[in-house]
């Protein structure tokens, strides 16, 4: 389906949206954390937004909220209006400062890890013949450096003489702390560009940033190419560990992956790779691993242990990625095995290391993290819920691409929305857990997760759906889509073993925040705030998710999305050091609970399991 153009001002920010979708939509497909207080139902009227070009006819609710001065200039509200064509759009503001230097309500100061200095050189002679190396440090002297201190690498050394004479003496050095990590002929101090990665077990995300602004210059994303050794990061550790060269191969195609995102974003923007100079990487601990190319053999074994957790700062040269021959990658700390970078990230992009108040962030997936926080602690764990939330192992399940069922309504009638539009070809995990909500609601399912026959159902507004239950290969199932109106001519379903896989998996995750709420002391009441993180968790129905007992039912009114905070995290990293310092922090103070040896874990595992009675 073709799609629409939305350019974000200032910025020039561009996006491509869907037809049907809002501007609310592009907003988030394009990373900018606007405020939504009403949740985007069209009630608060603070998300206004001015359209410069390609403004439609007003909607009903934009009619009622905004003043006729308003409309007439081309203000709009971005939750309501609904993207026909291309547009231009004004941000305020108060939005334009969130892009560039807030994360959520924290306002940090941008401070690149790497600085361009432009000097000019002594020039050699009879009367002054210090080395080359020494009247280049020299020049620096006045910038702040102690030319004693200062240091590079033989490979710098090689290139110094030709370069200093051939540039006329003068030349850019590129600093990192005290390391000369390169040097440019004549002055180039006005480019400093850098990538922030969220490398992830199913895909890659990649944000080009201005070092200087912290100006986002592009977005760019891919699937991980380490799914065809594995959809897991136990099925990747096995391959590293068995398969000849397995680590090698794991390795070289994480690096391979980001070297393309780099050229795409690049190339998007306009801009030269070699301008880009630094790069920051956010991965749970296994990628974490399998891209700087070290085993993760014994994060599979009790005690779960990596090889490295604290950060690293690498060379480009060393990791082979396709940038600035001087530029540095720095990688944020894990917390423990199977609680990564990615996860101090969040912390780092929510701020909740820093919160007042007892509050929940869950990224939801295969290997679900959920950490809890308090004046007092911060305590995280990870659940292995498995794939039913990606869309494995489910009947019908697909990953969050076209052709997925991505929402189920039962309304007067069941509904449901398909990515990209048209004939469904499956679900995914956002849509399995709103059809299991909505048949608990309707007492089709029980709370042990059995489809009941229908004589055994007793709320009567479940009469709408009972031609949708049947029997597939021996056993319930509910029917969604059946064979005439689906693209490949099968029909679409949830059946009684998908609702076994959402019931461990949801299962794992509720016992996850069981456990650290007695951990740290705390009951439900005493949560402010749940945040979900992840591409899942952004998707969900919040109701859904409650309902089936993924959180818990009382917290519904306190979850608020955060999209990809992993992202957002390495993006903080990338652009301030004090940041990047405090990422350091933050993984060396939360504490980790292993929930195998946790007393009375599976008595709570299988607690959690079951549905909670719905009225």
């Amino acid at each position: 389906m073709q799609g629409y153009k939305v350019i974000f001002q200032p910025g020039d920010l561009e996006v491509e949206v869907q037809p049907g979708g809002t501007i609310m939509e592009a907003l988030d497909k394009a990373g900018i954390n606007a405020d939504f207080p009403c949740g985007g139902r069209g009630k608060c009227g603070k998300c206004r937004v001015k359209i410069l070009t390609g403004a439609g006819e007003p909607t009903a609710v934009e009619q009622d909220i905004l003043e006729a001065q308003e409309l007439a200039e081309g203000i709009r509200l971005a939750c309501s209006t609904t993207i026909s064509n291309d547009l231009t759009v004004q941000l305020p503001s108060y939005i334009q400062h969130n892009i560039l230097i807030t994360s959520g309500e924290k306002t940090f100061q941008v401070e690149p890890h790497l600085k361009k200095i432009a000097v000019e050189i002594e020039k050699p002679s009879l009367d002054a013949y210090s080395s080359d190396w020494s009247r280049l440090k020299g020049s620096l002297v006045g910038h702040g450096y102690d030319g004693a201190d200062l240091k590079a690498q033989v490979a710098l050394l090689r290139r110094l003489p030709e370069a200093v004479r051939r540039a006329g003496h003068r030349l850019t050095a590129i600093m990192h702390d005290n390391e000369i990590t390169g040097i440019e002929e004549q002055d180039t101090t006005g480019i400093m560009l850098g990538m922030a990665f969220d490398i992830g077990t199913t895909t890659i995300v990649g944000y080009l940033l201005d070092l200087y602004t912290g100006r986002e210059l592009g977005v760019v994303s891919m699937l991980n190419p380490q799914t065809r050794f594995g959809a897991d990061v136990i099925s990747r550790i096995t391959f590293a560990n068995q398969e000849e060269d397995g680590l090698a191969k794991l390795h070289a195609a994480v690096l391979e992956a980001i070297n393309k995102l780099i050229g795409e974003a690049a190339g998007k923007a306009g801009v030269n790779k070699n301008d880009i100079y630094g790069i920051t990487i956010a991965a749970n601990t296994t990628m974490h691993h399998l891209f700087l190319g070290v085993s993760p053999r014994y994060i599979a074994v009790s005690p779960y242990v990596s090889v490295v957790s604290e950060p690293l700062v690498a060379s480009a040269v060393d990791l082979q990625l396709e940038i600035n021959r001087a530029g540095k990658i720095f990688v944020l700390p894990n917390i423990a095995g199977f609680v990564g970078a990615d996860t101090t990230a969040v912390l780092l992009g929510t701020e909740l290391d820093r919160s007042q108040d007892v509050k929940l962030v869950i990224d939801i997936g295969t290997n679900g993290e959920i950490v809890l926080v308090s004046r007092e602690r911060m305590v995280a764990c990870s659940a292995a819920a498995g794939p039913a939330f990606e869309g494995a192992q489910i009947s019908s399940g697909m990953r969050g691409a076209a052709g997925a069922i991505d929402h189920v309504y039962f309304r007067d009638r069941l509904d449901y929305t398909v990515i990209g539009g048209g004939k469904p070809l499956g679900i995914c995990g956002s849509a399995l857990l709103d059809t299991v909500a909505g048949l608990l609601e309707l007492g089709i399912i029980n709370k042990r997760g059995k489809l009941l026959p229908f004589e055994q159902i007793t709320n009567t507004n479940a009469q709408a759906y009972q031609d949708r239950l049947l029997q597939h290969e021996g056993e319930p199932a509910f029917l969604l889509a059946d064979a005439g109106k689906t693209a490949h001519g099968r029909p679409v379903m949830v059946t009684q073993n998908d609702i076994r896989e959402l019931q461990l998996a949801k299962g794992a995750m509720a016992a996850g925040v069981r456990v650290l709420m007695e951990t740290c002391g705390v009951t439900r009441g005493d949560v402010k705030e749940v945040l979900l993180a992840g591409a899942f968790g952004n998707y969900l129905t919040p109701h859904s998710a409650c309902v089936i007992g993924l959180i818990p039912l009382e917290l519904e009114s306190k979850i608020k999305m955060v999209g990809n905070a992993a992202g957002t995290g390495s993006k903080l990293a990338l652009l301030s050091a004090g940041e990047y310092r405090r990422a350091a922090e933050i993984a060396e103070s939360a504490e980790f609970v292993e929930l195998g040896s946790y007393p009375g874990f599976n008595s709570i595992f299988a607690e959690c399991t079951y549905f909670q009675q719905l009225r």
